[in-house]
C-alpha cells in the first residue's frame, strides 16, 4: 500500500512538473508573439493616452481654479499623498514584487504565486489602513512638517488640510492598484495597468464639471482624486480576476518567498524614499518662497512627467519583467541585450521633449494652460522651471532601465545606496541654488541628482558585467544626437517666422505657433532619424 501511495505521489509530481513545463513554454510562446518593443510601445501608447487626458485635465483645472490660492492648495493636496504613494507604491513595490513573483512562478507554479499574491495583499491592505487613519488624525501636523511656509497663511493652510484629508485615501487605493498592476505585468499583461490612470483624469474633469455640488471647485477636484482610486481598483480587480490572479485577504504565510519579498522591499523602499526626500524638500522650500512657487513647480512637473511616464516608466516596467524572466532562466546575455534595446528606444523617444523643453518652454506652458482664470505670468514662471527640469530629463528616463539590471537579479540594495548618494547631492544643492534661482533652483538640483543617480548606476552595472553598451546602442546614440540637432535648428529658424505669422491671427496665436513647430520639428527629427539609421545600417524597429 505504501509503495502504491509512493508511486501515485511520484506520478502526481511528474504530472505537476509537466504542467509547469507546459505553462513556461506557453509563456515563452506568448512572449515571442509579443516582443519587448511591442510591449513597450503598448504600455507607452496607453500611458500616452493617459498623459494626454491628464493634459486636458490640467487645462480644465487651471482654467476653472485659476492661478491663485485654490489652485495652489489643490496642488499641495494632490502632491502630498503622491509623495507617500511613490514610497509605498509603484517604485519600491514593483522592484521587490515582480522578481519575487517570477521566482515563485518558476519554482512553485500557480499555487506558489497565488499564496504570495494573497499574503502581500493582506499585509499591504493592513499597513495602508493604519497609515490612512494616522494621517487623517494628524493631518495638520503632517502639512505643517511638509510645507512649513503655509503656517504663515492660515486660510490657505486650513484649505490644504481639508483638501488633503479628502485626497489621502487615494494612497491606500492606488497602492492596492499597484499590486494588481504588478501581478499583471509579471504575467506579461501590461495593457490594463497602463490604461487605468486614464480614469484619474476622467474622474477629475467630471468632478470639476460638477463643482456646483461642492463647497468649491478645489473640493470637487480633491474628491475626484479619491474617486479615481476607487474606479482604478475596480478595473484592476476585474482584470486580475480574469487572469486567474485575483488577490484575496488571507492569513499571510511567512515562507521563504514572502521573506525574500520583504528582503527586497526594505532596500527598495529606502531607495525610493531617498528620491522622495528630495521631493519633500521641493515642497517645503516652495512653501517658503511664497504664493505661486508651488503652482509653477506643479505645472512644470505635469509637463516634465509626460515623457517620463510615456517613455521611461513604460520601458522600465516592461524591461523589469523581461530581465527578471531571463535571469530566472539563466539567460544573462539576453537580459543585457534587452536592456540595450530598451535604452536605445528610450533615448530616441525622449530626445524631442528635451530639445523642446529647453528651447520653447514658455510657449509650451502658455499655449496649453493660459485659458480662463489662469494668467500668462504663472505660465512664464512654470516655463522657467520646465527648462531647468529638461536638463535632467535624459537621465530620468534612463534610470528605470538602468535600475532594472539590478532589480531583475533581486538586488535592490545597490539602487538604494545609489539613490541615497544622489539625494546627498540633490538636497544640499536645493538649499544652495534656491536663494539665487527660486523655484528653478529646485529643478536644477533635481536634474543634477538625476544625472548623479544614472551615471553611478550605469558605471556599477558595467563593472559588475550586467550592463554594457553594444555597437547598436552606440549607433543609436549618434543618430539621436544628429536628429536632435536637426530639431533644434528647425525650431530656432522657424519660430520667429511662425511668431510673425501668428501675430496677425485674432485667436489661438500661441496654440497655432506651437502646433506649427511641432509639425515642422517632427518632420525634421523623424527624417534625420530615419536617414541616419539607414546610413548606419540598423533597423529602427529592432
Amino acid at each position: 500500500m505504501r509503495r502504491s501511495d509512493g508511486n501515485e505521489a511520484a506520478a502526481a509530481r511528474l504530472l505537476l512538473a509537466a504542467d509547469e513545463v507546459r505553462h513556461l513554454r506557453s509563456s515563452d510562446r506568448n512572449l515571442s508573439r509579443s516582443p519587448m518593443l511591442k510591449q513597450i510601445l503598448g504600455v507607452g501608447g496607453w500611458t500616452l493616452a493617459s498623459r494626454v487626458a491628464g493634459l486636458v485635465r490640467d487645462i480644465v483645472i487651471a482654467a476653472v481654479l485659476g492661478s491663485g490660492v485654490m489652485y495652489e492648495a489643490f496642488a499641495y493636496a494632490f502632491r502630498l499623498p503622491n509623495h507617500f504613494r511613490a514610497i509605498f507604491g509603484e517604485g519600491a513595490f514593483n522592484a521587490a514584487y515582480v522578481p519575487s513573483f517570477a521566482k515563485a512562478e518558476a519554482e512553485g507554479g500557480t499555487r506558489a504565486t497565488r499564496q504570495l499574491v494573497d499574503s502581500v495583499f493582506t499585509l499591504l491592505l493592513g499597513a495602508q489602513a493604519i497609515i490612512l487613519v494616522l494621517a487623517w488624525i494628524y493631518m495638520p501636523t503632517l502639512v505643517r512638517l511638509i510645507a512649513p511656509g503655509l503656517s504663515e497663511h492660515p486660510e490657505e493652510f486650513e484649505l490644504v488640510v481639508t483638501l488633503t484629508r479628502i485626497t489621502f485615501p487615494y494612497l491606500l487605493l492606488i497602492t492596492l492598484v499597484t499590486q494588481h498592476t504588478a501581478t499583471l505585468n509579471a504575467l506579461h499583461r501590461f495593457g490594463v495597468g497602463a490604461a487605468a490612470p486614464i480614469l484619474l483624469n476622467v474622474s477629475l474633469v467630471l468632478c470639476v464639471a460638477l463643482a456646483f455640488l461642492f463647497p468649491s471647485a478645489a473640493h470637487a477636484a480633491a474628491f475626484g482624486v479619491t474617486l479615481s482610486g476607487v474606479l482604478q481598483l475596480i478595473v484592476l480587480m476585474v482584470a486580475t480576476k480574469r487572469a486567474d490572479a485575483f488577490a484575496i485577504p488571507h492569513r499571510p504565510v511567512f515562507d521563504e518567498r514572502l521573506k525574500g519579498f520583504f528582503r527586497r522591499l526594505g532596500p527598495a523602499t529606502i531607495g525610493t524614499a531617498g528620491l522622495q526626500i528630495a521631493i519633500f524638500a521641493d515642497t517645503a522650500l516652495s512653501s517658503l518662497l511664497g504664493q505661486g512657487a508651488m503652482a509653477s513647480i506643479y505645472n512644470a512637473e505635469r509637463l516634465y512627467q509626460l515623457p517620463i511616464g510615456v517613455i521611461g516608466i513604460a520601458a522600465g516596467t516592461v524591461l523589469l519583467s523581461e530581465v527578471s524572466r531571463r535571469i530566472a532562466q539563466g539567460d544573462i546575455e539576453g537580459a543585457v541585450h534587452a536592456q540595450n534595446r530598451a535604452m536605445g528606444w528610450t533615448l530616441m523617444l525622449a530626445a524631442p521633449f528635451v530639445v523642446a523643453f529647453l528651447l520653447i518652454p514658455d510657449l509650451i506652458v502658455a499655449a496649453l494652460l493660459v485659458h480662463g482664470r489662469f494668467h500668462l505670468e504663472a505660465a512664464e514662471a512654470a516655463g522657467t522651471v520646465l527648462s531647468a527640469y529638461a536638463i535632467g530629463l535624459p537621465a530620468v528616463v534612463l534610470i528605470r532601465s538602468a535600475v532594472s539590471s539590478f532589480q531583475g537579479r533581486g538586488d535592490t540594495k545597490t539602487p538604494m545606496l545609489v539613490s541615497l548618494g544622489a539625494v546627498a547631492v540633490n538636497v544640499p544643492l536645493k538649499f544652495l541654488l534656491t536663494p539665487y534661482f527660486g523655484a528653478s533652483g529646485l529643478a536644477l538640483a533635481t536634474s543634477a541628482g538625476a544625472w548623479t543617480n544614472f551615471l553611478a548606476l550605469h558605471l556599477l552595472a558595467h563593472r559588475q558585467g550586467v550592463s554594457r553598451a553594444d555597437r547598436a546602442f552606440a549607433k543609436t546614440f549618434i543618430v539621436v544626437l544628429a536628429a536632435s540637432a536637426a530639431l533644434a535648428a528647425a525650431i530656432l529658424i522657424c519660430d520667429p517666422l511662425l511668431g510673425s505669422f501668428t501675430a496677425t491671427l485674432a485667436h489661438f496665436q500661441r496654440e497655432t505657433r506651437l502646433a506649427g513647430l511641432v509639425l515642422i520639428g517632427g518632420v525634421a527629427y523623424a527624417g534625420v532619424l530615419a536617414t541616419g539609421a539607414r546610413i548606419c545600417g540598423f533597423s529602427l524597429r529592432r
